[in-house]
């Protein structure tokens, strides 16, 4: 029962905090319009050279464009919704460097609704309607024997993502308090990861596709279903029914960031600064 009451008082201050940062920049319509469209493009660009790259080939690792969008949506649409929910960890080693993590800690709200809500960004919206329309193009377009389980699999596997994201941020953010700062790493992992899931398994050697399936499961956010789905083997060659895991993936990953970040957050010492 206490833990119920702390996630909703958690989940209540971080609306409240996200709230007033939306309001902030809903002051200014005109600059909240036209930096959201710039952050569409920029992310844009990423597509842009995807097919730039297929203007002179057939496949990449014998996918075709269509399946390949269909990855960089789902990739995209799932990290964007952990970006904007979660994507001003990567600031926590800043404010632990002057000393403002410390403030924090004092308020009467938990930290990590405060980590998580500062800067609200709404602007980031942009990252998940361009990873929306891509994927709904893919949707379209890719040739796939549908059923009930499939379509239902496709908003699992952006919610899961989405999961997965975020528990990635929570424990990077936890690692920069034993490390004092390192948000470079952890954007190695969030970014990085987006990255490298918007291109099928099999372009990478078969070392490194089992690390992030079995170490750092992020191939759970699109790969292993997404491979299902499209009727393609996996390179590992896991069962069938790993398709359907990645609701449990997304879960182990956030109990297992939330014991890091009650870790991190035990280790603390102030700067003194």
């Amino acid at each position: 029962m206490a833990e119920t009451s702390r996630l909703g008082e958690g989940v209540r201050a971080y609306w409240l905090i996200a709230g007033m940062w939306i309001r902030s920049a809903m002051t200014y319509r005109t600059s909240f319009v036209v930096t959201m469209c710039g952050n569409l493009l920029m992310t844009g660009l990423d597509f842009v050279g995807i097919l730039l790259m297929f203007s002179q080939v057939d496949s990449l690792g014998g996918w075709g464009l269509p399946e390949i969008a269909f990855l960089y949506g789902l990739s995209v649409t799932a990290f964007g919704i952990a970006d904007l929910v979660l994507g001003s960890m990567d600031v926590l080693g800043s404010r632990i460097r002057d000393g403002s993590f410390d403030i924090l800690l004092v308020r009467p709200a938990p930290v990590l609704a405060q980590i998580g809500a500062d800067r609200f960004a709404v602007r980031r919206l942009g990252r998940i309607t361009q990873g929306v329309v891509v994927l709904g193009w893919a949707l379209t377009s890719v040739h796939v024997d549908w059923s009930a389980a499939k379509v239902l699999l496709v908003p699992v596997m952006v919610v899961s993502g989405a999961a997965i994201f975020c528990a990635v941020f929570v424990a990077g953010a936890a690692f920069q308090i034993f490390a004092q700062d390192a948000s470079e790493v952890q954007n190695a992992f969030t970014y990085g990861g987006t990255t490298l899931l918007q291109y099928p398994p099999t372009v990478f050697g078969k070392d490194f596709v089992r690390g992030v399936t079995f170490v750092l499961p992020l191939a759970f956010v699109n790969w292993v279903p997404a491979s299902y789905v499209l009727g393609r083997p996996y390179p590992l060659d896991l069962p069938r029914w790993a398709a359907f895991t990645p609701p449990l993936v997304a879960v182990a990953c956030a109990a297992l960031a939330g014991l890091a970040w009650r870790a991190g957050l035990g280790s603390y010492r102030s700067t003194g600064s």
